[in-house]
């Protein structure tokens, strides 16, 4: 009888739950069923974007419809940093070509110029100078005006050698800028620094002489400690007969120094080119030049 009663009980439990399960079912088929009427799955991803862009446009349209206090600096603004910078394009200036001409400027008409940067030994062979005329030069049936550049080189360069001599500079004088005209011309410097210039070599101090005097300096000096001396031991009784030697050692150095002062000097080396900007040059002309 108990395993009827059980059987029985077991059976009404799975049926009820059997019931449950299947209105479960019902219930959701009927909620997928009414998703499907009203939403396409299809456009779900396009209506989120859309959604988004309105919000966006909502957002913009309030920010600008604030009342802004005028009493308040500006914003600032951003730029693109990957916009590109103006370039500014620079172009050198342009002269135009040598044409000649039927006005001569003769050889050996001179030009008093300013150098428009320091020259000196320091500079090497091929380095460029320009000068620049303060004055304007007028001559016969032609007038250069003031403020014509002159453009050169160092044609040889060095710097002070042994035996005192001294550093070198040479210089030639290629061309004259002249109604905006580059003209070749053949000229070379006769006056520096309002020093004359030979065989235009601009030549660093030569300083044998002073230096053969610096060297023998030191005999003279020590002679002349020794002669007091000696004066000072002859003046007392006691020390007469060391008096001489004191002199003697002075003579024996003085004559060394003497002897071997020249040779020391000789090498030696001399003074260096330094010729600041804005220094006074001359040049002059080497060979005829015709312009316009």
């Amino acid at each position: 009888m108990k395993i009827v009663v059980k059987k029985t009980l077991i059976a009404l439990v799975l049926s009820c739950s059997m019931t449950n399960f299947g209105h479960a079912f019902d219930i959701d088929e009927t909620v997928d069923d009414e998703i499907r009427k009203n939403y396409n799955s299809t456009q779900l991803i396009d209506d989120v974007g859309l959604q988004d862009n309105a919000l966006e446009k909502k957002i913009e349209s309030t920010a600008t419809n604030i009342n802004v206090d005028p009493n308040l600096p500006s914003l600032p603004t951003v730029t693109n940093k990957n916009t590109s910078s103006t370039k500014v394009s620079t172009t050198a200036q342009q002269y135009q070509p040598y044409k000649g001409g039927n006005i001569r400027i003769k050889s050996g008409t001179t030009f008093d110029v300013i150098s428009s940067g320091t020259i000196s030994d320091w500079q090497v062979k091929g380095n460029k100078v320009t000068f620049s005329l303060p004055k304007a030069k007028h001559g016969r049936g032609y007038s250069i005006p003031a403020g014509t550049t002159f453009q050169g080189e160092i044609v040889e360069s060095h710097q002070p050698q042994i035996s005192c001599n001294g550093g070198l500079v040479a210089i030639k004088v290629y061309s004259m800028v002249y109604k905006s005209q580059r003209v070749p011309i053949n000229a070379f410097v006769i006056r520096a620094n309002d020093k004359k210039v030979f065989l235009n070599n601009i030549k660093g101090q030569r300083t044998y002489l002073k230096t053969l005097w610096q060297k023998g300096n030191w005999g003279r000096t020590l002679f002349n400690k020794m002669l007091t001396m000696t004066i000072n031991l002859g003046a007392e009784g006691s020390t007469f007969i060391l008096s001489p030697f004191p002199l003697a050692y002075g003579t024996i150095c003085l004559g060394a120094n003497t002897i071997f002062s020249p040779i020391s000097a000789f090498f030696s080396k001399g003074g260096h080119v330094s010729i600041p900007a804005g220094s006074n040059f001359k040049i002059k002309l080497n060979e005829d030049v015709m312009v316009n």
